[in-house]
């Protein structure tokens, strides 16, 4: 009787899932391992959108595996000595896992394959699993990544993607190992009141759903902040509950402008890792420094506090914020608008808006959240990088009647129009009757400050 074992991380799904397809195929018995890690909690991801998201997840694919004739095993401790355990208990002759691209990921890797070396186990790590195409695939002459998205898009976009993979019929399992209770998101406390659903069976039936529905406005719709008509699958994608690549086959199957917008923001995704993998310390240091002196002191402390409240006095602002705090997601749009506002405007460290989003995004992932964040301030890969979002104006062209603000700012629900983005400038508006802060800075001023600073007055 030969055993194999799948140690599931950022991949929770049983379709197109190319390591449990190996292990199923190369074995009598197969051990579908999940381990929570108090390591992955120190280093920023036991935050209680993602672990709620998480248990979700887990609960959906044990779900999954039941019906096929088997169900997760939950461990709990250090990844490797979890595993070895396992290894150990049910005599496994292979383990298989997705390939991870962070420093912390490669780093587990390379600890998980001494040990099974040791212990006369093989490590089979899988590609294009998590990603699409694997970090390092493409590569431009002379270096080790692309630092500009364009020219990185043309070469994703001619690579060969291999077929999705249809879910095991059946997944046999070995007796007589231990498992940790499964997680339930109802343990979870501070969770954010409308946050999504998770599970793989959600994620499938929104990707189905979206691009039957939806896919063919999303080249001219995407930044619509009141319509809402992306996809909303990036905490699906965060969690592996979808496969990438299988959206991509998807899409382009489906055909026409917006399902090519959707695919690009998919290479978007992979861009940001491959970014990652090369320089694994842009996850807190700048790509591109721009020898910034970010605001200190008591005044950016209370901007920052504002900004964190959605009590900018900047409508669009504080309704992409607000909608964070009660989703734990915000509109793609609204992350532009908010880390501009924070970084540029009220010239702010970037790195003080990253930590805020990974503390309440659902899909907050290292490599998207971190090079985004910088991408916005100036300091990633932004070919322009001292661009300025003007969020009156912003939200006047992405919110033309002032639905989105009206849906997260209710104290503004009742001014007309697209005034709702000016609101001090209503002449004769009685401010006693509503509640609503006067903005924090003056758009001028926090231009003039951030042009000096990066030395283009």
């Amino acid at each position: 009787m030969t055993v194999s074992v799948v140690l599931f991380t950022s991949d929770l799904r049983l379709h197109d899932h190319p390591p449990l397809r190996a292990a199923v195929d190369a074995a009598d018995e197969v051990v579908p391992l999940f381990v929570r890690d108090p390591a992955v909690d120190r280093a920023g991801f036991a935050v209680p959108n993602r672990l709620a998201f998480l248990a979700d997840c887990l609960t959906d694919l044990d779900a999954g595996l039941k019906e096929r004739g088997g169900r997760l095993f939950v461990r709990e401790g250090d990844t490797v000595d979890e595993v070895c355990a396992v290894v150990r208990r049910a005599e496994a002759d292979e383990v298989h896992m997705a390939a991870g691209h962070s420093a912390f990921a490669r780093e587990r890797e390379r600890r998980l394959r001494k040990e099974l070396e040791s212990a006369g186990c093989r490590l089979y790590v899988h590609d294009a699993v998590t990603t699409v195409v694997p970090p390092g695939d493409v590569t431009p002459q002379g270096s080790d990544h692309y630092a500009v998205f364009t020219p990185y898009l043309r070469r994703w976009s001619a690579e060969p993607l291999r077929a999705p993979l249809a879910a095991p019929r059946a997944v046999r399992v070995p007796s007589g190992l231990r498992s940790e209770k499964l997680p339930g998101r109802a343990s979870v406390a501070d969770v954010s009141e409308a946050l999504a659903t998770g599970g793989e069976t959600e994620g499938r039936r929104r990707l189905g759903a979206w691009l039957s529905r939806h896919a063919d406005a999303y080249e001219t719709r995407h930044d619509d902040l009141a319509g809402d008509a992306t996809s909303r699958l990036s905490p699906f994608l965060h969690f592996g509950a979808v496969s990438a690549t299988e959206a991509v086959h998807r899409a382009r199957a489906r055909g026409g402008p917006g399902a090519d917008a959707f695919v690009r923001q998919l290479c978007w995704r992979d861009f940001h890792q491959q970014v990652l993998a090369a320089r694994p310390e842009t996850a807190v240091e700048d790509y591109r420094p721009r020898l910034d002196h970010w605001r200190r002191g008591a005044e950016a402390e209370a901007d920052l506090r504002a900004w964190r409240e959605g009590r900018t006095g900047y409508p669009v602002v504080d309704a992409a914020l607000r909608q964070l705090a009660h989703e734990g997601w915000m509109h793609n749009r609204g992350r532009l608008l908010t880390a501009s506002f924070l970084a540029k405007t009220l010239y702010i460290d970037w790195r003080e808006g990253a930590r805020h989003f990974l503390s309440l995004l659902v899909d907050g992932d290292v490599a998207n959240n971190q090079l985004n964040w910088q991408w916005v301030a100036g300091t990633g890969t932004d070919t322009r990088p001292h661009r300025v979002l003007n969020p009156v104006l912003q939200g006047k062209r992405y919110d033309p009647h002032g639905a989105y603000v009206r849906r997260w700012v209710p104290e503004l629900a009742e001014l007309p129009g697209a005034s709702i983005h000016e609101p001090w400038r209503l002449k004769g508006l009685d401010r006693a009757s509503y509640e609503y802060p006067d903005p924090i800075v003056d758009l001028a001023d926090g231009l003039a400050r951030f042009r000096h600073a990066r030395g283009r007055d």
